[in-house]
């Protein structure tokens, strides 16, 4: 399944690393065009992007990643072929209740942001059990971003203050990107340091468009069943060169670590 290549001891790895992220974003594409290649149903580019996912929740985990949010399927992929679309609701229905007890074992906490309306009865189930059984968990936090949309998002958030301001709750000038961004998915956790693209696409796809104001982005021509725990740390090593001084110059700035959350009061 593509270059795997591993990486016996990741504390070692997370010693020579300037600065590990606190929050990561991913959006898994290529699943598609990997099972293409491969003259196999989507089905399968799914299912084998599955085990990407688990090498980079582990990964996450061991180098002290607080935050990983992973883009699983987007409003828009409603759009898709009919029976791609069941064939994604099955795998992450299976998913949910197959990867959680391990997921739970490992004292990962899952949250999922997005519009859970649409989904059937069974998933919005597995959803919140899946949220309730580690809810307590204080290990890294794993988001999936399933039926999820950045402009939804923001709308979201704005007819929530939209509600409060015409109940009399709270006055028009109250409003600010603090209150905003309390509203907004994910507001509670730092905002993501470093967004990983993957399948050759160079834009974010109405991902998190309020949360990644100043986030680094890192684009990469493999296909997401290709991107293992190598390539991760490849990922990593990239991010730790850049200079993130959100709006100040060189010299205000110390480190890459995340500021825009502090900025916006999270």
């Amino acid at each position: 399944m593509g270059n795997k290549a591993a990486v016996n001891d990741l504390s070692e790895v997370a010693e020579k690393l300037a600065a590990v992220p606190r929050h990561v974003a991913i959006i898994m594409d290529g699943n598609n065009r990997w099972a293409k290649q491969r003259s196999l149903p989507s089905a399968a580019g799914h299912k084998a992007g599955l085990e990407s996912v688990r090498t980079v929740m582990r990964a996450c985990a061991e180098l002290g990643v607080e935050t990983l949010t992973l883009f699983a399927f987007s409003s828009e992929n409603w759009r898709r072929p009919e029976t791609e679309v069941s064939a994604l609701m099955s795998l992450f229905l299976t998913a949910l209740r197959r990867e959680v007890k391990k997921i739970h074992k490992n004292n990962i906490r899952l949250k999922v942001i997005g519009n859970r309306s649409r989904f059937s009865k069974n998933i919005q189930q597995a959803i919140e059990q899946a949220e309730q059984l580690t809810v307590n968990n204080d290990g890294c936090t794993v988001v999936i971003a399933a039926d999820y949309g950045g402009q939804w998002d923001i709308v979201q958030a704005a007819r929530s203050i939209a509600e409060d301001v015409r109940t009399g709750q709270i006055e028009i000038t109250d409003i600010t990107e603090q209150s905003l961004q309390s509203r907004i998915c994910l507001g509670d956790l730092a905002m993501p340091d470093l967004c990983i693209r993957t399948g050759g696409e160079r834009r974010i796809s109405n991902f998190l468009l309020w949360q990644m104001a100043y986030t680094e982005l890192y684009f990469t021509d493999l296909y997401w069943p290709d991107f293992g725990q190598a390539e991760f740390l490849e990922a990593l090593t990239d991010f730790q060169r850049r200079d993130r001084r959100f709006g100040h110059t060189s010299n205000n700035t110390s480190s890459n670590t995340n500021n825009s959350s502090e900025e916006l009061g999270a």
